[in-house]
């Protein structure tokens, strides 16, 4: 495909590069559609992304509504329909600040601001819409041939809270229809597997906005999953000498300026409480709590490693357009755990670490992962503890220690946390992008701040090295994640519900008690179904709303031979079976954790 570079000289584009192109002008072709139909509207970034393109728009006191971004997509139609042949040209900086000053461009006009002195500014033009860019671009807008627009968002000028919130337009755009079809599979896909549909359908969670925005709130059948999530890595902890404490939901300003917290996590903190002369915060994490545990009481070498775990509950101010059910939420649940270790114990402790992820992986059938050694960026000094003799230790060990446990792993800069590097495990999920499920990070830093101790074998006073690690993130994001991976569809020990009972009619439903009671005495969740309703509609609500693993169909001839008909939601096969033959394959299922 032919482009159009800032020079003005037109050149095939190199294929890898095709895309990329025609999502940066299509975000150019839909600010030109926004401008036509809001005249007023002041166009600030506009980029191509991995998967599509978006403009960040400010449009005054107008929302936008599903119809108007209709309205826009079908703008952006009549111009490539046009054929307007895209053009450009240049100023020095001078005179582009004048040139968008007078155009009223408030957004680019600050943003050439930041740019060097000597810069030479380019603008590309299709029709009457001009805008300040590198490029390149497509040559005529009808070689933009499928796109669309796929929804709206908020967004701050220059991603900082105290600005403007602008309007996020975003969009998607292929080389080809088939590309764009496939696309919409997906999406339809990323709908039918979606959490909070799914968690809405089957009430699992749910949230409002009077209690506030991204602060979910578990029923009865989510908070038992919830419940499982819980017991089973408490479980597996203590097996492996994990001491589980309980550490209130806030501290003081001061607790977290000692930790660094205060200066490099401060913007995602919710703002201090002044009470009684003392400042608090709801915590954004649990190391600060747990460094005072340690510090509690002297310690041994001899006691080291210290284990301490703790489901803890935390609060991070996200903005309100990344929240995402209990994916992305301002209250979550960590499974969190730090612990104490001398130098010569780290690569020990990392190994066991590396195992229970896998081991914990392998019980939820996560095959998917990857994992990344993730280090600081030298040239960031605000993000990241200013020391490089500590970064450079710490760094150094932990990928000596994962090259000695034989870990596969790439490296990324500028991934670490701002006191250590880190070991995450990212998941590639059924439909979206991957994220980081579980991490084990290597901390030299909070034992100094906090100047923690322990009298080592020759008497004198080292300092511990600390490792963070969460095994199944926060319970709330690795719910979010099973839900999406199983469409609710969960293995029988994790369902809420694991068995429902469903006679046929009125004449079968002191068998089904029976039946109910003799399971539920076995420790398996089960519901009786005796409602007045036909059967076909039983086994659909029970199958497709509360996705039960089994259902057990009790007509008069499984009453009359003290059988009962168990139907599988995963096959839709029906086996009649004895009752004590049916608890016993429900409960080692159930013991097994059979996924």
């Amino acid at each position: 495909m032919k482009i159009l570079y800032n020079d003005g000289h037109v050149d095939e584009c190199p294929q890898e590069e095709v895309t990329h192109v025609l999502r940066h002008s299509a975000a150019h072709i839909m600010a030109q559609a926004i401008e036509r139909l809001y005249p007023e509207a002041d166009f600030a970034y506009g980029p191509a992304t991995d998967r599509g393109f978006y403009y960040d728009v400010d449009l005054g006191d107008k929302k936008l509504s599903d119809e108007d971004l209709a309205a826009i997509e079908a703008e952006m139609r009549k111009i490539i329909k046009e054929n307007l042949p895209f053009k450009t040209f240049a100023y020095n900086r001078e005179e582009a600040v004048k040139y968008l000053h007078e155009r009223g461009a408030v957004y680019k006009e600050e943003h050439v601001g930041d740019l060097p002195e000597d810069a030479t500014i380019t603008f590309y033009q299709q029709g009457d819409y001009v805008d300040m860019c590198v490029g390149p671009h497509i040559t005529y807008t009808k070689n933009l041939k499928a796109f669309k627009i796929t929804g709206q968002s908020g967004a701050y000028w220059k991603n900082d809270a105290s600005r403007k919130m602008l309007t996020r337009i975003n969009g998607v755009a292929f080389q080809t229809k088939e590309e764009l079809e496939e696309y919409e599979k997906q999406v339809e896909e990323a709908r039918a597997r979606d959490h909070r549909k799914i968690g809405k359908e089957m009430s699992l969670f749910m949230t409002d906005d009077l209690i506030g925005k991204g602060l979910p709130m578990f029923l009865p059948k989510g908070y038992t999953l919830w419940r499982e999530l819980e017991d089973y890595i408490r479980d597996k902890e203590l097996k492996l000498g994990y001491q589980h404490v309980l550490t209130p939901c806030v501290g003081t300003v001061a607790l977290y300026q000692t930790s660094g917290h205060w200066d490099h996590y401060k913007e995602n903190m919710f703002p201090a409480m002044e009470v009684e002369d003392e400042s608090f915060v709801l915590r954004p994490m649990n190391c600060p709590h747990h460094m005072m545990i340690y510090a509690n009481k002297p310690h041994s070498y001899r006691e080291l490693p210290i284990r301490i775990g703790e489901i803890a509950h935390d609060f991070r101010f996200e903005p309100s357009g990344s929240l995402k059910g209990i994916e992305r939420g301002r209250h979550f649940c960590q499974n969190d755990a730090h612990l104490f270790v001398t130098p010569a114990q780290i690569k020990d402790e990392v190994s066991r670490v590396v195992d229970l992820i896998f081991e914990v992986y392998k019980d939820f059938g996560i095959t998917d992962y990857r994992c990344v050694l993730s280090l600081r960026d030298p040239a960031d000094t605000r993000k990241y503890h200013p020391d490089d003799e500590m970064w450079n230790t710490a760094e150094d060990a932990l990928r000596q220690v994962l090259n000695d446990i034989g870990i596969d792993y790439t490296e990324e800069i500028g991934e670490a946390a701002f006191y250590g590097p880190k070991l995450d495990i990212n998941v590639k999920p059924a439909v979206g992008v991957e994220y980081t499920l579980s991490t084990c990070q290597l901390d030299f830093c909070l034992p100094a701040k906090f100047d923690l101790k322990y009298i080592d074998s020759d008497g004198s006073e080292k300092t511990p090295v600390v490792l963070h690690r969460a095994i199944l993130g926060s319970l709330d994001r690795f719910m979010a994640y099973i839900i999406e991976e199983t469409k609710g569809k969960f293995p029988v020990w994790l369902a809420p519900l694991q068995v429902k009972v469903l006679p046929v009619s009125e004449k079968t439903n002191d068998y089904a008690a029976r039946v109910t009671e003799a399971i539920e005495n076995n420790g398996v969740r089960v519901q009786l179904d005796d409602r007045n309703e036909k059967i076909g509609y039983k086994i659909r609500e029970a199958q497709q709303v509360d996705r039960c693993p089994y259902m057990l169909i009790i007509g008069q001839k499984e009453a009359d031979e003290g059988t009962v008909s168990v139907r599988s939601r995963d096959t839709g096969e029906t086996e009649v079976m004895s009752l004590d033959a049916f608890i016993k394959k429900v409960t080692e299922e159930i013991l097994n954790k059979v996924h």
